[in-house]
């Protein structure tokens, strides 16, 4: 009984050690369109809890806030996908479709509605914690008549709780 009670302590453990995350990264994005103004930019993003979980593989929900100096600003909500190999590496997707403002309007991206598409590479810390470097585009998908995008690479902190 002593094990059997152990190893569901474990396992709970295991689970709630890893079942939300915030995500503070820093980075520079490129703005396709030549006009636009490169900046650097910060972001913060939230994770839920995985909804489905395979061997290697877990999908959830979360948010994402993205600011530049320049005051342009992307908000989105979506689904993030998490593939782990070769001990505590891992890859990242995700797609969040949401708001965004320009601060500076040679930053203008065709309009407000814009979909961020995230690609990473990571490794999981001792502590359970993590660090990635990420890619991200956001994009309209020609759903306006003008889409320059802008392209951003992120260094990642993953705060697990």
């Amino acid at each position: 009984m002593k094990y059997l009670t152990a190893t569901v302590a474990l396992f709970l453990a295991a689970q709630a050690a890893h079942s939300q995350s915030v995500v503070f990264g820093a980075g520079f994005s490129d703005f396709s369109d030549s006009l636009s103004d490169d900046e650097a930019v910060i972001s913060l993003e939230y994770h839920h809890r995985p909804f489905h979980e395979a061997t290697r593989f877990s999908a959830t929900w979360g948010g994402a806030l993205t600011i530049d100096t320049a005051a342009d600003v992307h908000i989105g909500i979506g689904l993030i996908g998490t593939y782990t190999f070769a001990d505590r590496w891992f890859v990242e997707g995700s797609v969040m479709p949401g708001y965004f403002s320009e601060g500076d309007a040679l930053n203008d991206l065709g309009g407000e509605f814009q979909i961020r598409s995230l690609l990473g590479l990571g490794y999981t810390l001792n502590n359970g914690n993590s660090v990635s470097l990420a890619i991200t585009h956001k994009s309209n998908a020609s759903t306006q008549d003008d889409n320059p995008g802008v392209n951003s690479v992120l260094l990642r902190y993953h705060y697990a709780f």
